[in-house]
C-alpha cells in the first residue's frame, strides 16, 4: 500500500492536535488541583532563550494548517497570536483541526512534486511537497508539540507517552 500526501497530513495533524489538546485538559486539571495561577504554564518557558508554552501550541497550530493550505493551494487562514490561557489555546487548536478538515484527499494527493516557496525574510527557500513536508513541515510542527509536552511535564503535569501519541 502506498501512503498519500493526504494521508501525511490531515490525519495526522488532526490525530496529534487532538492529542494535544488533551494533554492541555490534563495540564488544566493539574492546575486546578495544585491551585496554579492559570496564566503560568502558557507564559513557562524551557530555557530564557525559548519561546513560551503558548507560542509552541501556536505554532504547531500554524505549522499544520500552513502545510495543509500550501499543499491544497488554498490561503492560509490567520489566526491573531492572542492566547493567553489553556482554554485559549484549546480552542486555536480546534479552529485549527476544523480549519484542515475541510481539505479533501484530492487537493492534496499528488502535491509531491509541487513547488511550494517559503519566505525567510528577504530570502526565499524552495521545495518540492515531498520536501516541504517530510524535511520542513511535519519536523517543525512535532518539534513544536514535543516542546510543549516537555514544558507540561517539567511543570509536574503528569502525562506520559501514551498521551503524546494517542491511538495513532
Amino acid at each position: 500500500m502506498t501512503i498519500s500526501m493526504y494521508l501525511s497530513t490531515v490525519p495526522r495533524f488532526t490525530n496529534t492536535l487532538g492529542n494535544l489538546s488533551n494533554i492541555l485538559d490534563k495540564a488544566r486539571a493539574h492546575v486546578e488541583a495544585k491551585k496554579i495561577d492559570a496564566a503560568v504554564l502558557p507564559a513557562y518557558r524551557l530555557f530564557p532563550d525559548m519561546l513560551p508554552m503558548s507560542s509552541q501550541v501556536q505554532i504547531a497550530c500554524d505549522s499544520a494548517k500552513g502545510a495543509v493550505a500550501r499543499l491544497a493551494g488554498v490561503e492560509i487562514p490567520k489566526f491573531e497570536d492572542t492566547e493567553k490561557t489553556l482554554d485559549d489555546l484549546k480552542a486555536r487548536i480546534a479552529k485549527t483541526v476544523a480549519f484542515i478538515q475541510t481539505v479533501q484527499a484530492g487537493q492534496i494527493d499528488g502535491t509531491e512534486d509541487k513547488e511550494i516557496v517559503l519566505k525567510r525574510g528577504d530570502k526565499e527557500v524552495r521545495y518540492t511537497g515531498m520536501q516541504f513536508l517530510l524535511g520542513h513541515a511535519l519536523p517543525n510542527f512535532y518539534f513544536h508539540v514535543t516542546t510543549t509536552y516537555n514544558i507540561l511535564r517539567h511543570n509536574g503535569v503528569e502525562i506520559g507517552k501514551r498521551d503524546y501519541l494517542g491511538t495513532p
